[in-house]
């Protein structure tokens, strides 16, 4: 054989070996940096959350090319970039959106939109490509029912809303035995509801009463009196702001105290207190997660968790400037912000920015952040963070639970209605 062919031979054999050896074609060169797509909701249905959830990304963005360094991958730091489109809160749109930014753009990761069904709706694009699919803002079980093998989720799943809250009383109250479940008839209520219920039994509660209402309704007199008769020591329900409202309202209208009331997406809202006032002293809410939460590198050093910043300050600051705008953060926002520090270690961790290796890596990572805690079970649904529980007590929200992340103790049990009516206001527990 002549040694030019030789050569050659050799050449050929040498670069097949370096594809067999794991190595994307992206990586095959230096990336000069790591280009995050997303679908953003921004204008129509989810716009608010939408914005939240830039700002988000775009804050801790910020905070790993400038204050972390950049990525580390194959030795050298590089910088993350952020490509995304408004997707009008539209199915369609999504999926022409995320296409685009997989085969038009190059993206090496996309980010999914907010809301389970624009999250659910781009799945199936991004898993037709291989490419990694991170989700903020989809929260239905659902979604990681499908088999999909390159979704993650960093939202905790509906089915754990009410989890901290059975904790939580099931600690501060064994005595309390008697749960009452009334919940929207929505997918994504009945999902909590479906969570709660399995939690409850777990944890020894009984169930005594059992019910969802419809979507718009505008009495719950029936179902409240039904509820009533059933004696409960405390209630778990809710769907969104209206029906929230008018549950709480119709409660006191009847006159049924509980020692807690626990109402899904309308008691974590200002204007929640604004609308019942003193009838919402005591009233609790699950959330992802709220401003003034003590997660901090300090509390996850004692849950033996690593960590990586930014600080909650720091995050409100950025997130500031990243909006242009004088406005506190809220949890679209936080989720939306950790789950570019999730992506970030995943990077790291699998030294690759291939879909496949991150995926993996993301399987097996575990840290806590500003947001809390992170980890994902094999179908990719969040399975490490925990909802936080807050409480209106004198006007003001409270977090209360889980203990790591509590601004004040709990106000149990809740005042009356009728100690309400003259005034009483929810006093936190010495």
């Amino acid at each position: 054989m002549k040694q030019s062919t030789f050569k050659v031979l050799f050449v050929i054999f040498a670069v097949f070996a370096f594809l067999l050896s794991g190595f994307s074609l992206a990586e095959v060169k230096a990336k000069d940096n790591i280009l995050i797509g997303h679908s953003a909701a921004l204008s129509g249905k989810y716009a608010k959350a939408g914005e939240q959830a830039l700002g988000g990304i775009k804050a801790c963005i910020d905070w790993v090319n400038n204050v972390y360094g950049g990525v580390k991958i194959a030795g050298k730091k590089v910088p993350l970039e952020y490509k995304y489109y408004d997707c009008e809160s539209k199915k369609e749109a999504v999926t022409s959106l995320i296409g685009r930014l997989i085969t038009v753009d190059k993206v090496d990761v996309v980010f999914a939109p907010y809301s389970s069904g624009l999250t659910l709706r781009g799945a199936p694009v991004a898993e037709s490509h291989k490419m990694l699919y991170m989700d903020h803002g989809g929260a239905n079980n659902k979604i990681f029912r499908q088999g999909f093998r390159y979704i993650v989720q960093t939202i905790g799943p509906a089915s754990r809303y009410h989890e901290g809250t059975l904790n939580m009383i099931k600690k501060i109250d064994p005595k309390a035995k008697r749960v009452a479940l009334a919940y929207e008839d929505s997918e994504f209520a009945k999902m909590v509801m479906e969570g709660a219920e399995e939690h409850a039994k777990k944890l020894g509660f009984k169930i005594v009463f059992k019910r969802t209402y419809p979507k718009g309704v505008t009495d719950l007199t029936p179902l409240l009196s039904a509820l009533k008769a059933s004696k409960p020591d405390f209630i778990l329900g809710g769907g969104h702001f209206e029906d929230g409202q008018l549950f709480n309202r119709q409660m006191a209208d009847l006159d049924i105290n509980v020692k807690a009331l626990s109402l899904i997406a309308a008691a974590t809202l200002p204007a929640f207190y604004e609308a019942l006032t003193n009838m919402a002293e005591g009233v609790m809410g699950p959330s992802h997660w709220e401003y003034g939460v003590k997660f901090s590198e300090k509390e996850a050093k004692k849950v033996g968790l690593s960590w990586i910043g930014p600080s909650q300050d720091e995050f409100v600051s950025l997130f500031k400037k990243a909006l242009g705008k004088e406005i506190i953060p809220d949890y679209h926002a936080a989720e939306a912000g950790a789950q570019v520090l999730a992506y970030v270690l995943a990077i790291e961790k699998a030294n690759s920015v291939n879909s496949d290796k991150v995926r993996a890596a993301l399987g097996k990572l575990k840290f806590m952040s500003f947001y809390g805690g992170w980890d994902v079970d094999d179908t990719g649904m969040q399975v490490g963070h925990s909802m936080v529980d807050v409480q209106w007590q004198m006007g003001k929200r409270v977090i209360v639970w889980p203990e790591e992340a509590q601004t004040g103790r709990i106000a149990y049990p809740m005042p009356t209605f009728a100690e309400k009516a003259k005034g009483k206001v929810a006093v936190p527990r010495k």
